[in-house]
């Protein structure tokens, strides 16, 4: 049975291929329990969920929300805010105050690359690059159908000329030129998902490339202390599976899951480029675990 529990799409959020392309595929590969992830958005959700019925793919809700964790640090250190995302699964996408909260994210995120390109046209002004202007903003927003976010001005700095490829864009300019995200913590963030039904689960924790733990800590042990101390109550599952997840990150999150009796998912978190939806091999008991909640299957 493949399962597939974190993917993006170009309709929701960063990802290259629209909903309908991606439940296709879903389909195309076999796979048995599908969830679409955009990040801060739900937009995608009532196309996938027709998607999915029509293919007869057993569905989840979801989303990815980016969260400002509020660290208090060990003892001695100052207390940060640390960017982390968290996969919220199996809400009612009809309830008004998660769609109101996520509309004002979205607004942010537009507010933000404004920002952002202000930030860049400091840093093109010091290498003699042309400043970018409102027509550029412009042609950026024509490449958005989800959420507006670092990716897509990412592609946009590629199809310029000004770098080679995206992680060029981000290492050379969208690191040094990023401003803030929408403030949502976590408490927030749980009372939200959990008040339309869902349950909240920490997305990758352990990811070296993306926002995770690793921002605190590279150490296993210390990564599931911060759980354990700090998240408990707000989190009601971890995502033990994730292409940048090793073996032994695996198990040592299982182990912490089954511990607290936490649920546990897994996503192959496809943006699509290349296409690996379904590549992880993600035991059957994962989907087993959502059966007794009313899972939004496609039948």
């Amino acid at each position: 049975m493949k399962i597939d529990l974190q993917i993006h799409t170009k309709t929701g959020s960063d990802g290259m291929m629209p909903v309908e392309d991606v439940v296709k595929e879903a389909k195309r590969r076999g796979i048995q329990f599908l969830s679409i992830t955009d990040h801060d958005s739900i937009v995608a959700q009532p196309k996938a969920i027709e998607l999915a019925r029509h293919y007869a793919i057993p569905y989840m809700t979801g989303v990815e929300l980016n969260v400002a964790f509020e660290y208090p640090g060990k003892s001695g250190e100052a207390a940060k805010s640390v960017s982390l995302d968290f996969l919220g699964y199996q809400f009612d996408i009809e309830n008004k105050e998660l769609q109101n909260k996520l509309t004002m994210m979205r607004e942010h995120r537009e507010t933000r690359a404004r920002k952002i390109l202000e930030k860049l046209n400091a840093e093109f002004a010091k290498e003699g690059i042309e400043k970018f202007t409102e027509k550029d903003l412009e042609n950026i927003q024509a490449t958005v159908d989800g959420a507006f976010g670092r990716p897509h001005i990412a592609n946009y700095l590629v199809k310029k000329g000004i770098v080679q490829n995206r992680q060029e864009a981000f290492d050379k300019y969208l690191v040094k030129c990023d401003v803030p995200k929408f403030p949502l913590s976590l408490a927030e963030a749980s009372r939200l998902v959990r008040n339309a039904g869902g349950m909240l689960v920490i997305s990758h924790p352990n990811d070296p490339n993306g926002t995770s733990l690793v921002t605190i800590s590279r150490d296993l042990n210390e990564q599931t202390k911060v759980i354990a101390e700090h998240m408990l109550e707000y989190i009601d599952g971890v995502e033990c599976w994730h292409p940048r997840h090793d073996a032994r990150t695996r198990s040592h999150y299982i182990e912490f899951a089954r511990k607290h009796r936490l649920l546990m998912t897994g996503g192959s978190d496809c943006h699509q480029n290349p296409v690996i939806m379904g590549t992880l091999n993600i035991p059957v008991w994962v989907a087993e675990q959502f059966s007794s909640r009313a899972v939004k299957r496609g039948n």
